[in-house]
């Protein structure tokens, strides 16, 4: 099948795959690895295996699990102006407001930035390990997976890196700004959780945990 070949529609429930975009419904073909089927109506890719890919994504998710609780620990960034200076860890700026109503905003940015990225990695540790090394998938791996796909647009590292990017250029002219180890960490989280989304072709995921 070459790329882009768009998968025939279905009439009968065994095998049908559905479009996440716009819920149109195919019959589920072999795609070759290499190669993807994608939705006739909005042109999403529904299919896409990769060769090796699940040894891929394993460390990915290993990769952001480190990455996470060294960001945690290790200095995020270092403010100096006027002989006066002030460092701060990524858990200081998550938990800024720590009375008061804007607990909250706290919560939510720490919730967003450091325990769903955290979960969403555990989670698929949970349901890809046993598959790629052939062994029966784990209970409730069905259930795990489909609460990491849940999570992911809630996991917001990327849009905090971002804003972390404007702020610094706004009082790089007022301080004297130095990045963190934990800074790099950050980002380098952000470009692994978008490698590991990209690599994920759920259809195979979850033809494997659910074989019947």
């Amino acid at each position: 099948m070459p790329d882009g070949t768009i998968l025939i529609a279905g009439t009968t429930l065994d095998g049908l795959i559905a479009c996440p975009e716009c819920d149109a419904l195919y019959r589920a073909a072999e795609v070759p690895p290499g190669q993807r089927a994608a939705c006739a109506r909005c042109h999403t890719v529904l299919i896409s295996p990769r060769r090796h890919a699940g040894m891929a994504i394993i460390a990915l998710a290993l990769t952001a699990v480190v990455l996470v609780i060294g960001a945690l620990w290790f200095p995020f960034l270092r403010i100096e102006a006027r002989g006066l200076w002030q460092e701060a860890t990524l858990w200081n700026v998550a938990t800024s407001f720590v009375g008061g109503p804007l607990v909250v905003v706290s919560l939510a940015v720490t919730v967003a930035i450091v325990v769903l990225p955290l979960l969403r990695a555990m989670l698929t540790l949970y349901t890809l390990v046993p598959i790629v090394f052939d062994r029966p998938p784990r209970p409730l791996a069905g259930r795990a997976f489909r609460l990491a796909e849940a999570m992911r647009p809630w996991s917001m590292a990327e849009i905090f890196a971002i804003g972390c990017a404007v702020s610094l250029v706004k009082i790089a002219d007022l301080a004297q700004v130095t990045l963190g180890a934990a800074f790099w960490m950050f980002a380098g989280l952000v470009v692994v959780t978008v490698a590991q989304d990209q690599l994920v072709d759920r259809w195979s995921v979850w033809r494997s945990i659910s074989p019947n």
